[in-house]
């Protein structure tokens, strides 16, 4: 629960920044297929040579974003496949320097955490729905589709997904 609270937090305020630089007109370069981590390449807000912030302040919403969704619909959540398989499970989010989401990372196969494989989807692959009353993800893939596709691992030195090494 507290690890999906801080990836809700991050992605808000991730959030807050690209709707910053909507409303002031601000726009941030950026190439698709680049690495995706802290600093990659950005220009966003951070810490200058004396650690102190950068960046223009904060700005408190008084309203919500119409047509939003809940991070907490998204991450750690299953994904089925339309015959209502589970394929797998988001781990993770990538998001371009204006804050869109871009992919997401699903874990598929293995069992018990054995086994897995991390694979990074086009956000755009993955349908949300309603059934019985309950957030549904899916998409129009099989297992043995995702199985196949690169396989990618987070490294914490870089703080990004790259490339998983084949064994």
């Amino acid at each position: 629960m507290f690890k999906a609270i801080m990836f809700a937090a991050a992605l808000a305020t991730a959030g807050a920044g690209a709707v910053y630089a909507q409303a002031t007109g601000g726009t941030s370069g950026g190439t698709s297929g680049t690495t995706m981590g802290p600093g990659a390449g950005s220009s966003m807000r951070g810490l200058n040579a004396t650690g102190a912030m950068t960046g223009a302040p904060a700005q408190m919403m008084t309203t919500l974003p119409q047509h939003a969704t809940a991070v907490s619909n998204w991450y750690d959540q299953n994904v089925y496949d339309q015959q209502e398989n589970k394929l797998g499970e988001i781990k993770d989010m990538l998001l371009d320097r204006e804050g869109k989401v871009q992919a997401v990372i699903v874990s598929v196969g293995g069992f018990l955490g054995m086994g897995e494989k991390d694979v990074a989807v086009a956000f755009d692959a993955v349908t949300p729905t309603q059934r019985e009353n309950k957030f549904w993800l899916a998409m129009n893939v099989n297992k043995d589709q995702l199985r196949a596709a690169p396989g990618f691992r987070y490294d914490r030195s870089k703080q990004a997904w790259t490339v998983a090494s084949r064994d």
